[in-house]
């Protein structure tokens, strides 16, 4: 199972969308404080739909809150940093079950006094120069579903069928 964590975010809408991801692809989600909004607003269940319930979400107070239950739970985890400040992109690295994939919030992205000190896991999705960056949800998915794929979608329907026809 991955693990998306969530620095600060800022707009429910976007954790919603990331909580309704998470539990489309069995991934948990990790919240470091303090959020920009309350869990219980109308909007993260508008955009999580009724799957907010289903979601496997843990809380932290704050980032070394975060890494010392990680520390406990998980030595060996690693943390991809999502950041549009990385040298190499998301396609660069090889994703194991188990790693922690982190983003900022919407306005500031992760601090940079994180970033240096996690220089060799900070990861970036290509971009053009005269965009900030990605709406946060969008890059969750595109980044989760690499690291999905680098391991066959483990556990994961790959494929579909019709509601009222059949393949023919």
């Amino acid at each position: 199972m991955f693990n998306i964590v969530l620095h600060e975010p800022e707009i429910p809408e976007n954790t919603g969308n990331i909580g309704r991801t998470c539990t489309a692809t069995g991934t948990a989600l990790h919240l470091i404080d303090p959020l920009g909004f309350h869990l219980n607003e109308k909007s993260i269940k508008r955009s999580g739909m009724d799957y907010w319930e289903k979601l496997n979400v843990t809380r932290y107070i704050n980032y070394n809150d975060f890494l010392c239950k990680l520390k406990e739970k998980n030595p060996e985890a690693k943390i991809w940093m999502a950041t549009t400040k990385a040298e190499r992109s998301y396609t660069d690295v090889c994703f194991r079950d188990g790693d922690y994939i982190m983003f900022g919030k919407e306005s500031a992205g992760i601090p940079e006094e994180i970033l240096v000190e996690n220089r060799e896991t900070c990861i970036r999705i290509p971009m053009g120069h005269d965009i900030r960056s990605l709406n946060l949800a969008n890059s969750v998915a595109i980044i989760l579903y690499e690291a999905l794929r680098q391991n066959n979608f483990n556990n994961l329907e790959e494929t579909g069928e019709l509601h009222r026809l059949k393949w023919n």
